[in-house]
């Protein structure tokens, strides 16, 4: 065996010292020697860089292929790429037609043939080795460099595709994972020879569903080091993963890995003993969708806890839920508490949950309303960013809204919208107090908006609406003090009230002054006429002397004093004190002595307080002490045709009793200053 060994490896050298020997028979520069004619020659060995110019020589010939009657000529498989330049073979490229190693191979071989006469003499090998260059960078195969597709639930660690780069120059490839590529987080290539790609990052359909990476593949034993480059495009697919969501989702956070949301909170309003009834929530109604979108898994509904009392009746397919029995007395019962719960039809052990309230409102009786229903605001533009709207008389615009259902109307769940059709709501914003504000800056001079608002009753619903009218004024410009014009007192509004002023006063001034002139001179005459009357025993307010006043006799009057009497008439403010007997009215002159019955045709001017016969009355035990006693005897009887006459005057009203001088008669007069009973006599 081991002479075996011994013998193969003497054949191996004996073999490389005959190719060295070979090699050292080859020439590109000095060409052959000891050619005598076409019988003295030897096979070319030779070699040749790829990529090489045109007309580069090949080998150089020692004979000369001039001689007369000698013919060479070049043939074989690769003749075309050589030619005879008398004593050189050169190589024959073009700009189309270039020497590339990768394409022709490695050696190139001709046949060089020589006639002497036509006649065929020698034939020799021309072999050409075409060195190689590194003139090829590596590419990628098309099986390995494309988009795939994976599972979100694929396990960490695990190669999930591979790269493969070949280069023609046979180098060696490495591969590398670009660093600066979108996702490159998600992936690693642990042996960089080998073009495994593993994950390195749990993959989440929800937050990413597309990936980008770039691989890089380069030569490692060139001094160049050409590199080629692949963008790979990864599709996530959608794994069972994700529990139920109940939609609207309430955003907790999120970035560009992750997304944090909770469950909404339905709410919904219902009046006291309302029962039997579909309810409504906000927002919107109760569902809940699979949390992998892609495998839209069913889900079913179910009431957790709070309905102990069995109230409510909850559709497991589509959520909806009914109001079996109503609340009777919403002040023990004013919220009820529910839990919702949303699972998987497949797999129940994936749910979620979800909080329901069911506020129990009193009955409704009055939907709110606006104090108006259209308002003016005014706003002046300028640069400030924000500022108030004003109404009439520079006063700041409050929209008030009136709700009959609660004291003093005021309802503290209202809440002021601006309505999507109103114009300009991007620059206009209302407060809860319904103050509304604008962006100043943002305004131009002449502009009006009209906007909308709305006023919701957050527990009732019920909405009422109003419009408002902006009208945008100039810097300077004053705002109107009412909706028929400005209004505003100015110095010649001022002067012109005066001045009205004082006209009325003096018109009236001459009015009064003239009213009581004609009072003046109306008592002045009145005053002649009662002396008159008094002169002739008469009173101003009698008119005749022939009727007298009917059914005064029968009147009745009891004083605990004085006793009862018939009474004609008696003063108003202290009856029964200064009264006479038999006391005539007022008349003409009569005799001295009559037995006929007094004349009584007397007809007092007031209804109340009015000139009145007295007759049949016992005489008072009290007098005034002012009042002196007229005796019979110490009358003029020349005066007897004529009566005393007894006049009051209070105020307004006159009183003359008068009676005949036959009988004791005392005439008092009553002031109306001091009340006090003062005597007179006729004349």
């Amino acid at each position: 065996m081991f002479l075996i060994e011994l013998q193969r490896s003497l054949f191996q050298a004996k073999a490389l010292v005959c190719s060295l020997l070979v090699l050292l028979c080859v020439h590109t520069a000095t060409g052959m020697s000891g050619w005598d004619g076409c019988l003295d020659g030897q096979d070319i060995f030779t070699t040749i860089k790829e990529n090489s110019r045109s007309g580069e020589v090949v080998a150089e010939l020692m004979a000369d292929t001039t001689m007369e009657g000698l013919q060479w000529t070049l043939n074989g498989r690769d003749a075309e790429w050589f030619y005879l330049d008398e004593r050189h073979i050169r190589l024959n490229t073009s700009a189309d037609k270039v020497l590339d190693r990768e394409v022709q191979g490695s050696v190139l071989m001709a046949d060089l043939t020589c006639y002497e006469e036509d006649t065929f003499q020698a034939a020799y090998r021309i072999v050409v080795e075409i060195l190689n260059e590194n003139d090829n960078s590596p590419m990628f195969a098309k099986n390995t460099a494309q988009s795939l597709v994976i599972s979100e639930l694929t396990p960490v660690n695990t190669v999930v595709f591979t790269v493969q780069a070949r280069d023609a120059d046979n180098d060696v490839i490495v591969y590398v994972l670009d660093q600066t590529s979108p996702d490159a987080v998600y992936f690693k290539i642990d042996l960089p020879n080998s073009g495994e790609v593993i994950l390195s990052k749990p993959l989440d359909y929800e937050t990413k569903r597309l990936l980008t990476i770039t691989i890089h593949a380069s030569e490692m034993n060139t001094a160049e080091h050409f590199n080629t480059s692949t963008n790979i495009t990864i599709t996530v697919l959608d794994g069972d993963d994700q529990y139920p969501q109940f939609l609207p989702c309430t955003l907790l956070f999120q970035d560009k890995t992750s997304r944090i949301c909770t469950s909404p909170v339905y709410t919904v309003n219902v009046t006291e003993g309302e029962e039997d009834i579909v309810l409504d929530f906000s927002p919107g109604p109760i569902h809940a969708v699979d949390g992998d979108r892609e495998l839209c898994t069913p889900v079913k509904y179910a009431i957790l806890s709070g309905d102990d009392d069995g109230r409510f009746l909850m559709d497991s397919e589509t959520g909806e839920m009914k109001l079996i029995h109503g609340v009777t007395d919403r002040l023990t019962t004013p919220v009820l508490h529910l839990q919702v719960m949303a699972y998987q039809d497949d797999d129940p052990r994936k749910y979620s949950l979800a909080t329901v309230l069911v506020q129990v409102l009193a009955v409704n009786q009055f939907y709110p309303e606006f104090a108006m229903a259209e308002y003016q605001g005014f706003v002046t533009a300028g640069k400030s960013p924000a500022s108030l709207v004003n109404t009439y008389g520079s006063k700041v615009l409050v929209l008030h809204v009136h709700d009959q259902d609660f004291n003093h109307g005021f309802n503290p769940m209202i809440h002021f919208t601006l309505s999507p059709t109103s114009n300009h709501t991007d620059i206009y914003q209302i407060t809860q107090e319904g103050l509304l504000i604008t962006r100043t800056d943002q305004l131009k001079p002449g502009q009006k908006h009209v906007l909308e608002v709305a006023a919701i009753d957050q527990e009732s619903g019920d909405a009422t609406f109003a419009t408002v009218v902006v009208d945008v004024l100039s810097e300077g410009q004053l705002i109107p003090y009412g909706p028929l014009g400005d209004g505003r007192i100015t110095g010649c509004t001022v002067g012109k009230a005066l001045f009205l002023s004082m006209v009325f006063m003096s018109v009236f001034g001459c009015i009064l002054w003239l009213a009581m002139w004609l009072k003046k001179k109306h008592k002045g005459k009145r005053g002649s006429l009662e002396r008159g009357c008094v002169a002739q025993g008469k009173h101003p307010n009698v008119l005749s002397h022939r009727n007298a006043m009917p059914h005064m006799e029968d009147v009745q009057y009891n004083n605990e004093e004085y006793g009862t009497y018939n009474l004609s008439f008696s003063f108003s403010d202290k009856p029964g004190i200064y009264t006479h007997r038999d006391l005539p009215a007022c008349r003409g002159p009569v005799p001295p002595r009559t037995t006929a019955a007094p004349d009584t045709s007397f007809i007092p001017t007031e209804t109340v307080h009015s000139s009145v016969i007295l007759s049949n009355i016992s005489a008072p035990t009290k007098r005034s002490s002012s009042s002196p006693t007229f005796h019979p005897d110490t009358v003029d009887y020349s005066m007897q045709s004529y009566p005393n006459c007894f006049s009051r005057d209070r105020q307004t009203l006159q009183q003359t009793l008068c009676e005949d001088t036959s009988k004791s008669t005392i005439m008092v007069l009553i002031t109306p200053e001091t009340d006090e009973h003062t005597p007179i006599s006729a004349t």
